[in-house]
């Protein structure tokens, strides 16, 4: 399962490598919070329609609505701020390796669909976590835009916990 997101994960850890020669700008930013969200909810909806497990029926439902709330957000503050997501590297990268999982994943059934799943959920949080700490954050210059990002951090850390309980309970 590893090498399915591996790509997205390496776009994270790349992207917040401390020695990361320039910053993103704050388009650049938008449009990795907006593809790291949807990546979350691809995958979500599969689990809700594909999991064979109640647990993660759940999660992936949860998975859907919440980081389809963090892009409500985060579409209308940056339209109000007048700023266009800007497609960057980072960005593309998520969004390959969201497809890449979630192509993966529908070769998947049952308890095999569902650790493979929970574990890139796992994975995928820490990482995200790991950006917004390191660069998303310390990088972002417009101050609604860095307040969105710092409020949003507590849900993506309870979905880190929720996903490593989940995976716990299938016994990985």
């Amino acid at each position: 399962m590893k090498m399915t997101f591996g790509a997205a994960v390496a776009a994270l850890a790349v992207f917040a490598a401390p020695a990361l020669a320039q910053s993103p700008s704050d388009a650049q930013i938008a449009s990795i919070v907006v593809t790291a969200n949807q990546v979350d909810i691809d995958a979500g909806k599969l689990a809700e329609s594909k999991g064979s497990n109640a647990d993660i029926k759940a999660f992936g439902k949860q998975m859907v609505t919440d980081h389809t709330g963090v892009n409500k957000q985060a579409v209308a503050l940056v339209t109000k701020l007048k700023v266009s997501p800007e497609d960057n590297a980072t960005s593309q990268s998520l969004k390959k390796g969201g497809e890449d999982n979630v192509k993966n994943l529908k070769t998947l059934s049952g308890a095999a669909f569902d650790r493979a799943y929970i574990e890139h959920e796992v994975a995928y949080h820490e990482q995200v976590i790991d950006a917004l700490d390191k660069t998303l954050v310390p990088s972002t210059q417009n101050a609604e835009l860095k307040n969105l990002l710092v409020s949003v951090r507590p849900a993506f850390v309870a979905h880190l916990e929720h996903a490593k309980m989940v995976q716990a309970k299938l016994g990985k």
